[in-house]
């Protein structure tokens, strides 16, 4: 997941910079509204290719559903990093994205919907519900100018969510040397656990705060039509991982005894 600037990787200023070279006048400018049309069409690929293997380990056929959520994560991290260097590719490659995020956020939440069942019924649909309450959230406080992000604010995010993806990098190639570390495991309940999940959740929503005034600053400044795919792709980048970190605090809080 690409992380930096606007603590979203994808939304940096150069690229947007970069980008009002490439053609604007004869493509059109970038819009807000355009942006979020385009952010609502890449949710439907992923509602739609989540629902696909979700809907493979309910028939029993969790073979293929895990081989397409291996694809998601790979293809996904393959096609985000192309992206993220050829912007202007964005438009062919953000909905193939969306499919292949959606398959792997459609196969580990079933995984975790069975898993937790018993001790927290609702955690996917939850997890989905608390996911849309903070995006709409963040997007009434920067709307609202409640929460400005101020070059202070900004250096802030940077700085945790570097700090956070060099923390999962570390712990990453630790557990590839066989160590365990009890308090990254998922469902672990310990207030460790628990702390370090609520940390990163709010980092995650922050970080919304940074890619709306990216968006809006790239609508201004004339950027060619083609970055409203990539910035609604950036967005999405943002959503998935709170997703994900939602998904994975209240699996720790089920497990609480």
């Amino acid at each position: 997941m690409a992380l930096f600037q606007s603590g979203n990787p994808t939304l940096t200023q150069k690229i947007f910079d970069n980008s009002r070279t490439q053609a604007g006048d004869l493509q059109g400018t970038m819009t807000v509204r355009g942006t979020m049309n385009k952010f609502g069409f890449l949710m439907l690929m992923v509602l739609g290719a989540a629902a696909y293997t979700w809907q493979l380990y309910a028939q029993n056929n969790p073979s293929l559903m895990m081989t397409l959520m291996w694809v998601g994560i790979i293809g996904g991290l393959v096609v985000g990093m192309v992206i993220s260097f050829k912007p202007n590719l964005s438009t062919y490659l953000a909905p193939l994205y969306g499919i292949l995020e959606g398959f792997f956020l459609g196969a580990i939440s079933a995984v975790l919907n069975e898993a937790f069942a018993k001790r927290f019924p609702g955690l996917v649909i939850t997890s989905v519900g608390l996911t849309i309450g903070v995006a709409v959230a963040m997007f009434l406080l920067y709307n609202f100018r409640i929460i400005k992000p101020t070059e202070k604010f900004k250096s802030m995010i940077y700085a945790a969510t570097g700090g956070i993806a060099i923390f999962y990098l570390i712990t990453m190639v630790i557990r590839m040397f066989g160590v365990n570390i009890p308090f990254m495991n998922l469902g672990d309940s310990s207030m460790l656990g628990i702390g370090i999940s609520l940390f990163v959740v709010a980092i995650a929503a922050l970080n919304l705060i940074l890619d709306f005034e990216r968006i809006e600053n790239g609508a201004e400044m004339g950027a060619p039509k083609f970055m409203e795919w990539y910035s609604a792709f950036g967005l999405l980048v943002t959503i998935v991982w709170l997703y994900i970190e939602i998904l994975k605090l209240l699996s720790r809080f089920s497990s609480r005894d």
